[in-house]
């Protein structure tokens, strides 16, 4: 069902119900306000011909059943009347008036069925004579047909016209929409502009600037998608290139030759491994994928678990400085990321640190938040190159680094609500780390 159907039926329901509800009422209103008026005129009709009946000659009995002119006796047309004496004995009649006695004992309106007739009687006694005027009820219902019916016709032709006009006023409004669907249906797979559509209400506009939005997350998808095709066919190759060529030396040589070109091979292959697992875990994290969202490890946990990561035999060793209580505060974020940002800075920190020396990370409190903080004994980065640091496959210095260490780190920083920091040295480059803490502590 279309939203205009939907809102024509749901409003219109309502239309008909108040309406119905209005029509009710005052046609309700109108039928006690006609039978007020008729009664008023019985009772208006009776005093006149009793005030008449005071400047006329008095009716003999002998003149019963004699009619009296509707003239002489100023009754209006319509209208029965009867005189008759106290004892029930007709002096006279209207011609509308029945050849039945119409009176009653009893003053005031009553109602009398004379043979199929039923009559709406006002019986008025002055002094020795009972006057009763009457009317049919029969007529009165006729006429109360033709006024609710005269009443009824424009509250009919006002609903319908309603109806009419709030279908053609809803598809007018709706028109925005039905532009929107066509933009959107007439846009192509690949297309992630966004839309222009001019003159859209008020309420519309926040629609579109949200689809824009999605347009423009699903262009930052696709670019880092492709980037992420393009940097792994550029920094791939080379690595399956010397891997390649390792092995066909090997094939075509013997002895210490062949096994140090399989030994280079092996090594070509773990360094792929290292930059395949890199590229993964950048576009896990850039990409918004779940991680172990529901576990929280302390700020010590995770440095411990990554320094075992990172702690190989033949690189710097790693010393760890817990300088306040910030070590037992957990962190408000996935701990595989907290624990694989911090390899990576350890990692990245063991290649430029020279042999004899030691990496320094260090675990303290700044503000409400828990910095981690990596020192190596490097040579350090000019401050032109600081800010080339996160760049994906971007070095310093020729090594054995894929170039994503950083970016990755820098990456998990904009996911988690963190923040990564550069300051170079004559002693080195410390990279700070800083997350977001909870005010808990770990389960014992």
């Amino acid at each position: 069902m279309s939203l205009r159907l939907r809102l024509t039926l749901i409003l219109g329901s309502a239309f008909v119900l108040l309406w119905s509800l209005a029509a009710v009422w005052m046609l309700f209103d109108l039928r006690n306000q006609l039978m007020f008026t008729l009664d008023q005129r019985l009772a208006s009709s009776a005093r006149m011909v009793a005030g008449l009946l005071v400047q006329l000659p008095k009716p003999q009995p002998g003149d019963a059943g004699t009619p009296l002119s509707t003239e002489r006796l100023g009754i209006p047309e319509g209208i029965a009347c009867q005189i008759s004496s106290v004892r029930g004995e007709i002096l006279a009649s209207s011609r509308a008036a029945p050849n039945s006695a119409l009176g009653v004992q009893d003053k005031g309106f009553h109602e009398r069925n004379i043979g199929d007739i039923t009559w709406r009687t006002f019986t008025l006694i002055e002094g020795d004579m009972r006057i009763t005027t009457a009317d049919r009820l029969d007529e009165r219902d006729t006429l109360n047909r033709s006024i609710l019916l005269a009443a009824a016709a424009p509250v009919l032709l006002a609903l319908l016209g309603s109806l009419l006009v709030l279908w053609f006023g809803l598809s007018r409004e709706l028109a925005p929409l039905r532009r929107i669907r066509q933009a959107l249906a007439q846009r192509s797979a690949d297309s992630i502009e966004p839309l222009q559509i001019e003159g859209l209400p008020q309420e519309l506009q926040p629609l579109v600037a949200t689809q824009n939005q999605l347009f423009q997350r699903i262009a930052q998808t696709i670019e880092r998608e492709r980037r992420l095709t393009d940097d792994a066919a550029h920094e791939l190759r080379s690595p399956l290139t010397a891997i390649k060529t390792h092995l066909q030396v090997a094939g075509m040589t013997e002895g210490e030759t062949a096994r140090q070109a399989v030994a280079n091979a092996e090594a070509g292959a773990d360094r792929l491994h290292q930059t395949l697992e890199q590229l993964l875990l950048l576009a896990r994290v850039e990409g918004r994928l779940p991680f172990d969202e529901n576990l929280q490890y302390s700020a010590e946990q995770v440095a411990q678990i990554a320094i075992g990561d990172a702690q190989q035999q033949g690189k710097p060793p790693i010393e760890l400085h817990l300088l306040d209580a910030s070590a037992q505060r957990l962190l408000n974020m996935p701990p595989t990321l907290a624990i694989a940002a911090l390899r990576n800075l350890l990692d990245n920190a063991q290649r430029h640190t020279p042999p004899g020396t030691v990496v320094s990370l260090s675990v303290q409190f700044r503000g409400e938040r828990v910095c981690f903080s990596v020192q190596d004994s490097g040579p350090g980065v000019a401050a032109g190159k600081l800010a080339h640091l996160t760049e994906r496959f971007w070095r310093n210095s020729a090594g054995e680094g894929s170039g994503l260490g950083l970016s990755i780190v820098s990456a998990i920083a904009e996911r988690c609500g963190g923040e990564l920091e550069f300051v170079s040295t004559g002693n080195g480059l410390c990279v700070s780390f800083v997350v977001i803490t909870n005010t808990g502590f770990p389960p014992l």
